[in-house]
């Protein structure tokens, strides 16, 4: 455990840049996600974005008047985090923290709880159950919670969209066979990683004490043409956005993104 922990750890330290810039290179991801969340976030909502790394989302909800704490297992995440608030002029608070302990950091309740990065990375059931009930533990009653899933899928696209000859490797063959069988795996992929099988997100979901808002892809149906759609005028690319929110929750399409994220209300009492 605590060796994919520094594994995990090291790994974002190294490559918050480049973290930061992954949605520069897909912006339909950020597009789709933020016009479904937008549907539950108002300006002056409370925010506490768990394993949220450089803080893509937090910085956006900061400028659109939205109290952030950001926390997240990599230091230098954090740190990146905090200096680019600071260049903005916005007042970010940031602590780097493991998300199964979150509660140890953070003494106050939110409107909204983000969980956009822990469960990627938790091998291990028990524990991301744990982060689950450790997010949930921070919401309101009635707040909301957003919890996204790395699908087992994500790795065709990315292999067909940028690196077919990966097929070939004997490394993936573990994986590949898991993609086959259609089930979740985790392991070692761009770091420890644990992929979802989409067929197992809600019967994971639905041992908590919650109600199931939205299950949606976070990339809609852009992922496998990402690049080839930012060549396009800026119409033509809001256009395929509209189509891809109105198609992102249809359980035949989810399979091509390579996120997905759920939506859903703590229960009141």
């Amino acid at each position: 455990m605590d060796d994919s922990r520094d594994i995990v750890r090291n790994f974002y330290d190294q490559n918050f840049q480049q973290e930061w810039d992954r949605l520069d290179r897909h912006p339909y991801e950020f597009a789709i996600t933020t016009r479904m969340m937008d549907r539950y976030i108002s300006e002056g909502d409370s925010i506490l974005d768990i394993g949220g790394g450089p803080g893509r989302y937090s910085l956006h909800y900061l400028q659109k008047g939205n109290p952030v704490i950001l926390a997240d297992l990599s230091q230098g995440s954090i740190d990146f985090a905090l200096r680019l608030a600071s260049e903005r002029g916005l007042t970010l608070r940031a602590l780097a923290c493991d998300a199964l302990k979150i509660d140890q950091h953070v003494p106050e309740k939110f409107d909204h709880v983000f969980l956009m990065g822990p469960l990627y990375h938790l091998l291990e059931e028990a524990e991301r159950v744990q982060a689950v009930r450790a997010a949930l533990a921070m919401l309101n009653p009635g707040g909301i919670l957003y919890a996204s899933f790395l699908l087992m899928f994500s790795g065709i696209i990315f292999f067909l969209r940028e690196a077919p000859q990966l097929m070939l490797q004997p490394g993936e063959k573990v994986w590949l066979d898991a993609v086959r069988k259609q089930i979740s795996w985790g392991g070692d992929a761009f770091t420890r990683a644990f992929f979802y099988d989409q067929d197992e997100i809600l019967p994971f979901m639905r041992q908590f004490d919650i109600e199931i808002l939205h299950l949606f892809g976070q990339e809609g149906i852009t992922s496998t043409h990402n690049y080839e759609l930012q060549a396009q005028p800026e119409e033509i690319q809001k256009a395929w956005i509209d189509f891809a929110v109105d198609l992102c929750e249809k359980p035949k399409y989810l399979s091509h993104s390579e996120h997905a994220m759920v939506i859903a209300r703590k229960a009141t009492k």
